[in-house]
């Protein structure tokens, strides 16, 4: 019996060893092949995906540009109306004002030296600054009516070399 049992222990240990090893080759065939199967399927999705992303991204990439280059003229438009809006709004306030007479009256007086009939007009005038008068027009500007000095000053502004 005793060689029986090693005949059967013997036989029976190769065929265990044998068994196992189909096993352990099926277990590792099959997880491989689904690695591969998963794999495959999983990269082909992937790439779809990635495709239809890049198609997104390049199809929406220039109306988006367009959209954002717009909203910022719009937004800068805007502000250009705002700022013509204020300015137009100071000159109707200016038009209204000139409409005044006495305010007609106070701007020829400040700019032009305008006087009233039997007022008297007394031009202050700094010692230093004297000097340059009569440089720069010739005479004394006191001296002369206030319409040559203004004539004279556009002859100088078409001669500017002199």
């Amino acid at each position: 019996m005793a060689g029986n049992r090693d005949r059967f222990s013997t036989f029976s240990t190769a065929t265990r060893l044998k068994q196992l090893g189909e096993r352990t080759a099926a277990h590792v065939y099959r997880s491989q092949s689904r690695r591969q199967v998963r794999r495959s399927r999983l990269t082909g999705r992937a790439a779809l995906l990635v495709l239809v992303l890049c198609t997104l991204v390049v199809a929406l990439a220039y109306p988006m540009r367009q959209y954002v280059s717009q909203r910022s003229e719009i937004a800068e438009q805007q502000r250009a109306a705002a700022s013509a809006r204020d300015r137009l709004e100071r000159l109707r306030d200016e038009k209204a004002r000139w409409q005044d007479n006495a305010y007609a009256e106070q701007q020829a007086r400040k700019h032009l030296h305008f006087l009233r009939p039997g007022e008297i007009g007394f031009i202050m005038s700094d010692p230093g600054a004297e000097g340059t008068d009569r440089r720069r027009t010739g005479q004394a500007g006191a001296d002369r009516p206030w319409y040559s000095n203004v004539w004279d000053g556009v002859d100088k502004a078409d001669r500017p070399g002199e």
